[in-house]
């Protein structure tokens, strides 16, 4: 494998063609793959073949199914894949769409590069101007077909959105996380990907309960079938995750335009990986997964 431009005892970044470092990894390598991709149509990175400028959102979807497939080689068989994608809107031959002038839905929260597209025609199959093109689900569905365990699909909902001058349509304030696995049984972390509880008071109530009411004794003493294991448990003040996560954008002035905000990693590395695991980005960008993943005590590969 070709030598890492940077290395330290927990974090290895690679720089070049996403395909060609990812076919240099060994089978089974990491544990958790956390990462988002160029959008499509968003940014001209000004490299030639580069991912998010194929003509139409179907040859887009291929480049990314052949990607995660070598990202499904690298991860180990309980291993994880968190997918962060944005959308965009079709534009017109003219590159207008009404009001949706061909920009990603919402601004494009967590992707880099050097110059922005503008007005770019963004046109596929079946596709009208001003619709939305529905990237993630494509995505998404590609991937379930490839072979991948679709296992979540997740709102990360943000309080402070980028605006947009729209005004036939509501202002994007949410994009989408999937959480898919390489098999149908896979590593998680029910501790680390839980969340404080929004009424402890109510929910120690219940969770004693659950576990030790009255009901099911009686289904314990009559040798019914109970769904709750019977006996004391302490509630601990948190709650299995839910599929929103209420997470504000953060500025990174010194990296790109709009990094990942750590919290966003760090959910996803907390819940799919253990202290030791490694960890992949193969979109590194401003290194903010990694920079995560070293400080939750794990290994991190970023291209």
């Amino acid at each position: 494998m070709e030598p890492p431009f940077y290395q330290d005892d927990l974090v290895s970044l690679y720089v070049g063609d996403v395909m060609d470092r990812l076919r240099e990894m060994p089978d089974q390598s990491v544990r958790c793959c956390v990462t988002s991709p160029p959008y499509w149509g968003l940014r001209d990175y000004g490299v030639d073949g580069q991912i998010g400028l194929e003509e139409t959102p179907e040859a887009f979807v291929v480049r990314l199914v052949e990607v995660f497939r070598e990202v499904r080689r690298v991860l180990t068989d309980d291993g994880t894949l968190w997918l962060n994608l944005g959308d965009s809107y079709a534009g017109n031959p003219s590159g207008f769409a009404g009001t949706d002038k061909a920009f990603p839905v919402g601004g494009g929260s967590s992707h880099r590069g050097e110059k922005a597209m503008g007005r770019r025609k963004i046109t596929g199959k079946g596709l009208k101007p001003k619709d939305l093109v529905g990237i993630p689900w494509r995505v998404a569905f590609a991937l379930q077909a490839d072979g991948w365990w679709l296992r979540s699909d997740i709102i990360w909902a943000k309080p402070n959105p980028m605006p947009e001058s729209v005004r036939d349509r509501p202002t994007k304030a949410h994009e989408y996380i999937f959480l898919l696995a390489k098999s149908a049984r896979y590593y998680w972390d029910k501790e680390g990907a839980s969340e404080p509880s929004v009424d402890p008071e109510k929910s120690a109530k219940r969770y004693e309960s659950e576990f030790g009411g009255k009901k099911n004794v009686r289904l314990l003493e009559t040798n019914q079938v109970h769904t709750r294991p019977i006996g004391k448990r302490e509630f601990n003040g948190r709650r299995n995750p839910r599929t929103v996560w209420t997470i504000t954008t953060k500025p990174f002035p010194e990296a790109h335009f709009a990094t990942f905000p750590p919290e966003l990693p760090e959910r996803c590395i907390k819940a799919g990986s253990a202290p030791g695991d490694t960890v992949l980005d193969p979109f590194a960008g401003a290194g903010t997964t990694l920079l995560v993943a070293a400080r939750l005590g794990r290994k991190s590969v970023g291209i």
